[in-house]
């Protein structure tokens, strides 16, 4: 477990943005299986969640189509509801940080870590907002 002072920048990032933190597996399931379409975003401490996700989750959000609930769990901090997160993308395997857009209540588009490292925010913004088009 992450100290509370050392991630809570990194919280921040997405909360300034109208992220809702998700702390326990009872929140995730309200928010994955709400009607409309859910992105979560599984963040993490490392450093292509803050030169990439982060910034790329940002950048997605200037779309015409965006998700109509922004959530985020927090990898190696709330253990619990990052579990019940991962649950709800199956089959795809734990990654983090990870991004998965959700209607109602299914999966319909997934960036895992693979899809995020190394690559810029901006491509990451447009692979999201793609899913966004599509699925908003």
């Amino acid at each position: 477990m992450y100290p509370p002072e050392l991630v809570k920048p990194m919280r921040e990032e997405l909360t300034a943005i109208g992220f809702k933190e998700l702390q326990n597996g009872e929140e995730v399931d309200l928010a994955v299986n709400q009607a409309g379409t859910t992105l979560v975003v599984v963040n993490s401490v490392c450093g292509c969640a803050a030169a990439n996700a982060r910034p790329g989750a940002r950048m997605s959000l200037d779309n015409t189509k965006k998700p109509d609930h922004l959530v985020t769990v927090f990898a190696g901090v709330d253990k619990e509801a990052t579990d019940k997160a991962r649950a709800h993308m199956v089959p795809f395997p734990p990654s983090s940080p990870s991004m998965a857009l959700f209607k109602d209540g299914e999966l319909v588009h997934m960036l895992e870590r693979h899809h995020i490292e190394g690559r810029p925010a901006e491509m990451i913004a447009e692979n999201l907002k793609d899913g966004y088009n599509e699925h908003c």
